[in-house]
């Protein structure tokens, strides 16, 4: 069975003594659950080496908000590669987030780099994947969520995929407080799911976690990570607050299909 896993992405929030603060709190209040979920902690570039230090031993693990497209080293300012992040001890990154495809106009094609940069070092990429409003009034959901992971996946053996983490966030979802509803939610997970068994076999479908991201609660995770293809969550906000965050990984820890 798969292990729940639950990420929580700061986004370009936090400062030394609030980080200090707030890891100390989540590594006292996570410490009865860590076993039972695995738990991520992705905060800005520029402070990746201070939290990764304060979690260090501790089970949780760090990771980044995003990865250069670029593969070496190079005239490419302001970017980080991901041999460079491997060095900082990430074990995770996040591509594809909607957030860096509406602001600074992200393709598929350059989503697909920065994922298969990551592989090659060793770190697991976490795609995300998601529609806006109107796509999804339009009754395009299904397309958009497969043009957007075949394009990733392009090119990578079942192999190199088996280390790939999948996010669903409805663009509409993030930070609007509003969220889908556990069986919208449930519906495309399935339809995830379906596709990669189709593309690449069952065994491999049943394998790949897929999370769910948009205004995840504590509130309402119980209901989201009971459905039988959500394994997890990638927190936003909540992530910023110690027992907001605290309750969600709980949630996703006592899940009754929680392997």
């Amino acid at each position: 069975m798969r292990k729940a896993l639950v990420a929580g992405n700061w986004k370009m929030h936090g400062r030394i003594n609030q980080n200090i603060n707030l890891i100390g709190d989540l590594v006292e209040q996570l410490s009865p659950i860590k076993e039972s979920v695995s738990i991520l902690v992705c905060p800005p570039l520029v402070y990746i080496n201070q939290v990764g230090g304060l979690l260090s031993g501790t089970g949780i693990n760090v990771g980044a908000q995003d990865v250069s497209r670029f593969e070496k080293d190079g005239a490419h300012t302001g970017d980080c590669s991901a041999e460079m992040l491997a060095d900082m001890g990430v074990s995770y990154a996040l591509v594809g987030h909607s957030e860096r495809r509406s602001e600074y106009q992200e393709t598929d094609a350059v989503v697909a780099l920065k994922l298969k940069n990551l592989l090659q070092v060793g770190i697991k990429p976490i795609l995300c994947v998601g529609e806006s409003l109107e796509q999804r009034d339009a009754g395009l959901v299904e397309k958009v969520i497969a043009d957007q992971i075949l394009a990733a996946f392009s090119g990578l053996s079942v192999k190199e995929l088996s280390n790939v983490v999948l996010a669903y966030e409805p663009i509409w979802a993030i930070g609007t407080g509003k969220t889908a509803s556990p069986e919208q939610a449930q519906a495309v997970h399935a339809f995830i799911r379906q596709m990669l068994a189709s593309g690449y076999g069952s065994e491999f479908s049943e394998q790949v976690t897929i999370l769910y991201g948009g205004s995840v609660k504590a509130a309402n995770a119980d209901q989201l990570f009971s459905q039988p293809d959500i394994d997890g969550g990638l927190i936003g906000g909540a992530a910023l607050v110690s027992e907001e965050f605290t309750a969600i990984c709980r949630a996703a820890a006592t899940s009754p299909k929680n392997g």
